[in-house]
């Protein structure tokens, strides 16, 4: 089949010759239409979703890629060869990305992202699938709610999925895709889902003209939620509202590294959403938590889970923006333990850089200002254009500017089934410090 090629402006290419799966528009140099006579074409000529391949300008070929040409990446490469798009590729990726997390998580019976878009090699699709129970299943008892538990009353677990098309070549193929989705699972032997949740209110997808969307498109969904077990500990998520899919899968390794620094002590989870941090504070022995959000809801769901894992009365919620909370505390000269700051991404694009570096920067100084001695400060970005440099300068400076000392215990990542690609610096998004204050 022959199709449209991009070709484009000298010296354009050695970002993506690296890897980088994105041409934007001012990259390129000439359209050459589909036949072995191809016409020039402009970049309004493209049809959205339309393959095409790109090379250089002394005919490297660089890869195959999907076309939109009312985006600032007119083609996003999902190949480095010249292969066709159908369901048999869409399940070639798909059980690809599914091995890979085999390796880190048992999807018999955790939750995990099977597809993480560029750095899956599926460009613009996200999938999580979730493993667990109905929430209005759960037995009345008093006894700890554990994985066991349910597992011997309520049989075993059953699944729900989330997807997002977050570029149009993803959106316009979401038949094939789906299908070869539903077939992969059924070959792992992990089973139908019970209903398949789109979330598509992402700005990105008005960027690619695409309408948002979020509902059930598939199956069912219990309306009083579903119950999961991260690292053990139960929660309580809805998968049909909320940020983002539901539930930030991509924090549970530094949910349970903060979890050992917890033990006997008084701690602050700012911008806590449904208590992920809060939670795994309590259950590894903290003697009070604080749960800090903008949102009423994510704080009742930070209660349910709450009641859900059976803990003690030590949790205090406050409903409040996180800059005048910090103001507040520090005025009444509070002092916390442990400080988990995990804020929504201040820059959502590189322009915004310097507004959320002074924001980073000023939450991260009023947060140490309320460390207690030998405190431990765990600080993040979730803004992929916050690099981990510019990041760690910044609490740097904050604690300078706090007339405090810190320590850098660990710095670490999303969790493995978020991939981090080399060569797409856009993959690397989160980042995770922890910190001690030095007396």
């Amino acid at each position: 089949m022959s199709i449209p090629r991009i070709i484009l402006k000298k010296g354009e290419e050695r970002r993506l010759l690296a890897g980088h799966p994105w041409v934007y528009d001012n990259e390129v140099g000439r359209l050459i239409g589909p036949g072995a006579e191809g016409r020039a074409l402009t970049i309004e000529n493209l049809e959205s979703g339309a393959v095409v391949d790109v090379e250089t300008d002394h005919k490297t070929y660089i890869g195959r890629a999907l076309a939109n040409p009312h985006s600032k990446i007119v083609a996003r490469i999902f190949s480095p060869s010249k292969e066709g798009l159908d369901r048999g590729f869409f399940k070639r990726r798909i059980r690809s990305a599914l091995e890979r997390r085999r390796e880190f998580y048992d999807l018999q019976r955790e939750s995990a992202r099977i597809v993480f878009a560029e750095a899956d090699f599926l460009p613009g699709l996200v999938v999580d699938r979730f493993v667990g129970w109905p929430y209005g299943d759960l037995p009345s008892t008093p006894d700890p709610v554990t994985f066991t538990l349910l597992e011997s009353q309520l049989g075993p677990p059953r699944s729900w999925i989330t997807v997002q098309f977050l570029s149009f070549g993803m959106d316009s193929r979401r038949t094939e895709i789906l299908g070869a989705l539903a077939e992969v699972l059924l070959s792992a032997e992990l089973g139908a889902p019970e209903g398949l949740i789109e979330r598509d209110e992402a700005r990105v997808r008005e960027l690619e003209g695409l309408p948002q969307f979020s509902g059930v498109i598939a199956g069912t969904y219990p309306p009083g939620g579903v119950v999961i077990f991260e690292n053990g500990i139960p929660f309580a998520i809805d998968l049909t509202e909320g940020q983002k899919t539901g539930h930030f899968l991509d924090q549970r390794e530094n949910r349970k590294l903060a979890a050992r620094f917890a033990r006997g002590k008084r701690v602050l989870d700012l911008c806590c959403h449904t208590g992920g941090f809060a939670l795994h504070a309590a259950v590894g022995g903290a003697r009070e938590v604080r749960a800090v959000d903008v949102s009423a809801s994510a704080l009742e769901a930070v209660r349910r889970n709450w009641a859900l894992n059976r803990l003690p009365p030590t949790l205090t919620t406050v409903e409040g923006d996180v800059f005048e909370v910090l103001r507040n505390y520090e005025q009444r000269k509070e002092k916390f333990d442990l400080i988990v700051l995990d804020p929504p991404a201040f820059a959502k694009s590189h322009t915004a850089l310097e507004g959320a570096t002074r924001g980073y920067k000023e939450i991260n100084l009023r947060a140490i200002k309320l460390l207690g001695e030998q405190g431990t400060l765990v600080t993040c970005s979730c803004s992929q254009a916050m690099d981990e440099g510019r990041f760690k300068a910044l609490v740097a400076s904050a604690a300078s500017d706090a007339e405090k000392r810190l320590a850098l215990l660990d710095f670490r990542y999303q969790a493995p089934d978020h991939p981090i690609l080399l060569g797409y610096g856009e993959s690397l998004y989160l980042k995770c410090g922890f910190y001690r204050l030095l007396s």
